[in-house]
């Protein structure tokens, strides 16, 4: 979504009240508090997670029980600062990091504020996202944008975070060999990120033609077309493409068949292995997770997946993005990735030419 130019009064919201049931309301403008900025909201982008909210009325624990504003991927406009901000003013164009902590607890004393139990978190219930004409949001978590970065690739900064994310949790560095499941937005970014830190080979898996046309067109040293093989035979289309087992796998998809290709991919290597996004209620293959006798670890990147941590002690999860969102400003403004959105265009361009509409 794209403010329109043209003048407009309320707060109009679009606001999800149960599975299928999407309405647009006109909410009150919200009083920003002392540390908070009241916010115009230019570009918000549609995330996965907000269709499922819409379609589904939930992701795994996460249930709409009342009205929720929708909407996390965004930028803005600084219209009101509150009395005790003081590194922003109005005029200010900001990207939004949607993670708040609320309170500083153990994890946000050792800058883990993304494990906070008691988290606010965009457009997850029962947080209102900011998919609305005003929004308030804390000061610390509002970052400037440069002269030459466009609102429309600001609302792209909290995306290209999740790459980041995974590519540092991963440890990807120069002469990794990196495996993608997914060439969808979030493997396209993670992509794009895993070239950016010194990934030497990527190969990137995926239904759609089209989408590995893209990945190969951004940096995609090989890419594989799934066409109903099973998850072993694709793991050894990776292996024979890369001439030997990749050193990381980073799953985008969800989808279990995937999770159970970067495992029998990964079994007889040190392999570091991410799983980036996961929103249906999979079941975590442990009897094969067993197998994987020299894995250094593995990651459950969702808000949703829960492991018997009694069965398995190398397992983890994490909520989002801590302290991604300046390094992404960073990438943006130096231009060190081939990613830009001219103002008013509502798509994305991931190398040379527009594939996404956001």
């Amino acid at each position: 979504m794209a403010a329109s130019g043209k003048s407009e009064k309320g707060n109009l919201s679009v606001v999800v009240h149960r599975a299928g049931d999407l309405r647009l309301e006109d909410r009150p403008v919200p009083e920003p508090g002392p540390n908070e900025v009241l916010l115009k909201m230019h570009s918000v982008g549609i995330c996965g997670s907000d269709v499922h909210y819409w379609q589904h009325g939930r992701i795994g624990d996460f249930v709409v029980k009342s009205p929720m504003v929708l909407g996390h991927e965004a930028s803005g406009t600084v219209v009101k600062v509150g009395s005790a901000v003081t590194h922003l003013k109005n005029g200010d164009r900001v990207a939004i990091e949607p993670g708040v902590p609320r309170e500083k607890d153990e994890y946000c004393k050792t800058g883990r504020y993304n494990l906070s139990p008691t988290i606010f978190f965009c457009a997850t219930p029962p947080d209102d996202g900011n998919l609305c004409r005003y929004y308030k949001h804390d000061a610390s978590f509002c970052y400037k944008l440069p002269d030459n970065v466009t609102f429309e690739e600001g609302a792209l900064i909290e995306p290209l975070s999740v790459g980041i994310h995974a590519c540092r949790r991963a440890g990807v560095t120069l002469g990794s060999k990196v495996f993608i499941c997914g060439a969808g937005p979030i493997g396209l970014v993670t992509l794009l990120i895993a070239k950016v830190m010194g990934a030497s080979q990527v190969i990137i898996s995926d239904l759609s033609a089209s989408r590995l046309e893209k990945a190969k067109e951004i940096g995609a040293d090989f890419t594989i077309q799934v066409k109903g093989e099973s998850p072993e035979e694709l793991a050894q289309a990776v292996k024979n493409a890369l001439g030997c087992m990749p050193d990381i796998t980073l799953e985008c998809t969800g989808a279990q068949a995937c999770i159970q290709t970067g495992i029998y991919v990964s079994i007889f290597k040190l392999t570091h292995i991410e799983i980036i996004r996961s929103w249906q209620s999979n079941v975590f293959p442990l009897e094969l997770a067993s197998q994987l006798l020299y894995a250094s670890s593995i990651w459950i990147g969702d808000l949703t997946s829960k492991i018997d941590q009694q069965q398995t002690q190398f397992l983890k999860s994490l909520f989002q993005l801590p302290r991604c969102v300046p390094y992404c400003v960073f990438l943006l403004k130096s231009r060190e990735i081939p990613l830009s959105i001219k103002p008013g265009g509502g798509h994305l361009n991931i190398g040379s030419r527009p594939e996404f509409s956001v």
